[in-house]
């Protein structure tokens, strides 16, 4: 069934951000559209970022801060499959959606590439499934959970709220409102009353950070400088005072929180064809959220380095190069100080989080493109070979892996000693351009349980 839905309106005199839209200037300039690239408070004990913490709040990646560490937690010694459902249909090569617990641990809410967006309880319940405008690509963001709301961005470039209990679309706000959004493929984040988020462009190729009321849905900031068609989330840290979130033209732009006066940008090496005029060069786009600890941020570049930016100034701490390109999102032990990240070389790394100085490297047999987690003693990464890897995280050593359908791209996030996650459709001559490429099985949402 078909919900109804309340379009928001939003006239231009709401909306603060540059004086003048780079995005329009352009494109009054006749500037030509690039090809497309590939590709709050923080929550309770559900989850480890604790820094303004609020009962009501589930986010991507853990909080604010995007640590993906789970200290509460705990990983089984072994595990098997408590149940799965399909939800991704769609071949594009993005990060599927993460699923995001309610505060509580009672609802699940994974959103598909095929559009809809579901909720479950822990025992694979079906609680609701609403169809939305996002038809083609569906959803790549994760939802965020304040109350009993869920808001969530669509590649049909429409943010959407949704009714935890029934499902129900409160409001949708269109990509007409957001200044005619190609997609929107972040996760938002929320604090103090207010929704954070991403919309990328495709004329020219650029992006816009926005605030949001998340009770009307109506814009009330924004901000245009990006390049690139940004798919990161954005990161707050409350610490520093600093909303951070990258994009495809290798740049983590940084702001003051909760000012929003812009105060940086770090730009990775780009060595690449020039994109947009000569505005930036391709090659070390940034694709993964950044996490934010101790005054820094911590992100991966296309250029095959693993960075370490400073909050304040934007200035870079270490680098460390892998073997491939970077898009996963790292995950931080706070109590340790080690961050965890992958990369498309098929390991997974432990680096020193103030010296960027290798603890362990873990060969996972394919490319690690979602966001990993940490537990109090496990480490959780996806791999493009099909399994979902939980590694020792003093040493890195494999505890188990649990092999799947498809690639595994979403987050793997625990809860009250289960883990849910998501993966990619099973496609044939997806890389033959001669051969038409089919579906050949949907990629399924999991829940895994200790095998006892």
């Amino acid at each position: 069934m078909e919900l109804p839905s309340r379009d928001v309106e939003t006239p231009s005199d709401r909306v603060r951000g540059t004086a003048l839209s780079r995005r329009r200037l352009l494109g009054a300039a006749g500037i030509a559209a690039a090809s497309g690239f590939a590709g709050c408070v923080d929550s309770p004990s559900v989850f480890g970022d604790r820094v303004g913490a609020d009962d009501d709040v589930s986010l991507f990646h853990g909080g604010l801060r995007r640590l993906g560490y789970y200290p509460d937690e705990t990983v089984p010694d072994s595990v098997r499959v408590s149940w799965s459902v399909p939800l991704n249909e769609v071949g594009h090569t993005a990060a599927k959606a993460s699923p995001v617990p309610t505060p509580d641990g009672e609802t699940i809410v994974f959103a598909g590439d095929n559009g809809r967006v579901y909720a479950y309880a822990p025992n694979g319940e079906l609680q609701w499934s609403t169809p939305t405008g996002a038809t083609d690509l569906g959803f790549h963001g994760s939802a965020a959970i304040v109350g009993d709301t869920a808001y969530i961005g669509g590649y049909d470039g429409d943010l959407y709220a949704f009714d935890i209990d029934g499902g129900e679309i409160v409001w949708r706000t269109r990509a007409s409102r957001l200044d005619d959004a190609l997609a929107i493929g972040s996760s938002p984040a929320y604090y103090d009353g207010s929704l954070y988020v991403v919309s990328e462009y495709g004329s020219p190729s650029t992006g816009t950070l926005w605030e949001i009321d998340p009770n009307t849905g109506e814009p009330t900031w924004s901000d245009d400088r990006m390049w690139g068609q940004p798919h990161p989330s954005p990161t707050i840290d409350l610490e520093t005072g600093r909303i951070v979130a990258g994009s495809n033209d290798g740049v983590l732009y940084g702001w003051a929180f909760p000012s929003l006066e812009f105060e940086w940008e770090f730009q990775a090496d780009a060595v690449g064809d020039e994109r947009e005029g000569g505005a930036f060069r391709e090659g070390a786009e940034i694709k993964g959220t950044a996490a934010a600890y101790d005054g820094y941020g911590y992100v991966g570049s296309w250029d095959n380095h693993f960075y370490c930016i400073d909050l304040e100034d934007g200035s870079e701490g270490w680098s460390f190069e892998t073997g491939g390109s970077i898009m996963s999102n790292p995950a931080v032990d706070t109590d340790a100080g080690i961050v965890y990240m992958g990369s498309d070389d098929g390991f997974v790394y432990a680096l020193e989080a103030d010296s960027g100085e290798e603890v362990w490297s873990t060969d996972v047999d394919g490319r690690v493109i979602g966001a990993l987690s940490v537990t109090a003693e496990t480490v959780l990464a996806g791999s493009y070979d099909t399994h979902l890897y939980a590694l020792d995280k003093e040493t890195g050593d494999r505890r188990w892996r649990v092999e799947n359908r498809g690639r595994v791209t979403s987050a793997p996030v625990p809860v009250d000693g289960r883990i849910y996650y998501a993966e990619r459709g099973v496609f044939s001559n997806y890389y033959d351009d001669d051969a038409e490429t089919v579906l050949e099985e949907p990629g399924h949402a999991y829940c895994l349980v200790a095998d006892e």
